[in-house]
């Protein structure tokens, strides 16, 4: 049943990507199969199917066919730790935060093995392009997960979601996101988040313009579509654990409004994120490698630093107004040092314009 929700989802945000894309650059969309585009997946799913499935002559079979199946295996793992609403966690495991880690590492396996087995020079370096970014971003990635853990004392998603139930004067809910350290760690996560799902403006492993389509480039037909389908599925799963972690999983945002079920809640707060995935795709250029290299060793591992340290300032404070204030403090010091640090202004020399008369 979560499988065929996801792959749904999956199904009906391929065509609103593509609809709030269209409306943000001014133009039509999909819009011709089925009423106002809809049955585009369809189509698309069909064109998928039916397309000749190319294996270069020197490639590892095996391994080419094995890479996009382990992407989406890993992607559907991960999916099923998390909780949708009251009593609705597929896999209510003590572990269940490590396990989505500890399993979804295997992502930079996969799209190694996709890059090694293609054969191809431009598969190869878009696979250790990816591999570089994973590697990088994982660590701010799991480090602003730390401090959730920490304050809670649990490893096990319900008990995250549980800890966030609570409301002041009934009206403004406790979730980890309306603290400093939460909210610095939910936009350092999602961030994060971005990467590790190869989106814009960090979806650098594709850059069609250097080396075709990255680790993708000698895939072709189902296969192709299963790296498509796995990317999506990972985005739900980081998604679902930002919402989880931050945001008060399936919580209602105010007390009366819990007369809604749990899991309408959950997946509401998940749209949002992913409206704002897309949006950014609107929006945003790719970035260059080495600023994303830069930003993640130079400010963001620091900063996940930081939130764990303003945490623990939160918690021995009382969790209260002092806490709040006192976490803001170090949270501020930090990033105003490290905005001093890496200023990048005067490195630049002023650029001069010319032009024929």
């Amino acid at each position: 049943m979560l499988l065929g929700v996801f792959l749904t989802l999956f199904a009906l945000i391929s065509v609103l990507e593509r609809k709030i894309l269209a409306r943000m650059q001014n133009r039509y969309g999909p819009n011709r199969v089925g009423p106002f585009g809809l049955f585009q997946p369809i189509a698309d799913g069909i064109k998928m199917l039916i397309k000749e499935d190319i294996v270069p002559a020197r490639a590892d079979k095996l391994v080419h066919f094995l890479a996009p199946v382990l992407l989406a295996a890993v992607a559907i793992l991960t999916l099923g730790v998390i909780p949708y609403g009251r009593n609705m966690t597929p896999f209510a495991i003590d572990g269940g935060i490590l396990f989505f880690f500890a399993v979804g590492s295997a992502t930079e396996l996969a799209v190694f093995m996709a890059g090694w087995a293609s054969n191809n020079k431009f598969s190869m370096l878009g696979a250790m392009r990816a591999i570089a970014q994973m590697f990088s971003y994982e660590l701010p990635l799991i480090i602003t997960v730390l401090p959730v853990v920490m304050v809670v004392g649990s490893l096990m998603p319900d008990r995250i979601v549980a800890a966030q139930a609570e409301y002041t004067f009934g009206i403004v809910p406790r979730w980890f996101v309306f603290t400093p350290w939460g909210f610095t760690a939910f936009i350092l996560f999602f961030v994060s988040g971005l990467v590790e799902s190869n989106r814009t403006p960090f979806d650098v492993p594709e850059g069609e313009s250097e080396i075709v389509a990255g680790h993708m480039t000698e895939y072709s037909g189902f296969k192709y579509a299963t790296f498509f389908m796995a990317e999506y599925l990972g985005m739900f799963a980081v998604s679902g654990l930002a919402v989880t972690l931050f945001l008060g999983g399936w919580h209602a945002p105010v007390r009366l409004l819990e007369i809604v079920p749990s899991y309408v809640w959950f997946f509401l707060k998940l749209s949002a994120l992913l409206f704002v995935y897309i949006w950014l795709r609107a929006t945003l250029p790719r970035t260059r490698i080495d600023q994303m290299m830069n930003i993640a060793w130079k400010f963001m591992l620091p900063m996940a630093f930081t939130c764990l340290i303003a945490a623990a300032v939160w918690h021995y404070a009382g969790r209260g107004l002092r806490g709040w204030l006192w976490s803001l403090f170090v949270i501020v010091i930090v990033y105003s040092a490290l905005s001093i640090v890496l200023d990048t202004r005067r490195k630049f020399a002023p650029r001069v314009y010319r032009f024929a008369e």
